[in-house]
């Protein structure tokens, strides 16, 4: 009877561990599942970052470009001189903005590198991640800005009469600026209305203030 006991209780003794090592492969998947979930996460949001920084480039191209050929037109009719300072524009904002990205970026890059570094003699486990490259990050902020620059620019490249020239301009800023505010809230998860408003009168206040002075303190064509 003895040994019919032991023989009995056996296969309970070598059972009783199978719940444990379920319940330990479905923490292990949950686990792995956050991990992921929060990767994603983090990823995303380095995206709509970086989208958002391409929007805010794009907005200043257009808005300075446009301020730029209005202030020209309050004060110069030929068709010319607008195109040509609106080109001047372009080039001279999209070769500061790179510029200054490139300073920057390089800036963070020596002192992530100097942490890694110090971190390194001290014995500590630094974090991997990717590091900051300069160059990219001026050639993004350069296409941005001259991505929205290109707008006035194109607005007024084939229309010759002046006052219908500002006119759609004006137009064609406002159809951008729009853009740029929806994308910035649909980036930012920000009101629509509220966002789209914002960009709009800050973009035509820049222009109106451009005009206003070139006609108060310019000479104007006749």
């Amino acid at each position: 009877m003895a040994v019919f006991d032991q023989s009995l209780n056996e296969p309970s003794a070598r059972t009783s561990p199978k719940p444990l090592m379920v319940s330990d492969e479905k923490s292990d998947i949950e686990i792995g599942k956050a991990i992921g979930g929060a990767q994603e996460e983090i990823d995303y949001l380095q995206r709509a970052q970086w989208l958002r920084a391409a929007v805010l480039g794009a907005n200043d191209g257009l808005v300075s470009t446009a301020s730029l050929m209005m202030g020209v037109g309050a004060v110069k009719t030929d068709p010319r001189a607008m195109i040509l300072s609106g080109l001047a524009g372009l080039v001279a904002g999209a070769c500061s903005m790179a510029i200054g990205e490139f300073v920057s970026v390089y800036s963070q890059l020596d002192i992530e590198v100097a942490q890694m570094k110090r971190e390194k003699e001290e014995g500590k486990e630094s974090e991997e991640g990717q590091l900051p490259n300069p160059v990219q990050a001026a050639a993004a902020s350069a296409l941005a800005f001259s991505t929205g620059a290109v707008v006035p620019l194109l607005a007024a490249a084939f229309i010759r009469q002046h006052e219908v020239k500002m006119g759609v301009i004006g137009a064609a800023v406002t159809l951008a600026l729009g853009l740029f505010g929806a994308i910035g809230a649909k980036l930012g998860k920000a009101p629509m209305g509220k966002s789209c408003a914002r960009v709009l009168v800050g973009g035509w206040l820049a222009m109106a203030i451009t005009f206003g002075l070139m006609k108060l303190f310019g000479f104007s064509e006749h």
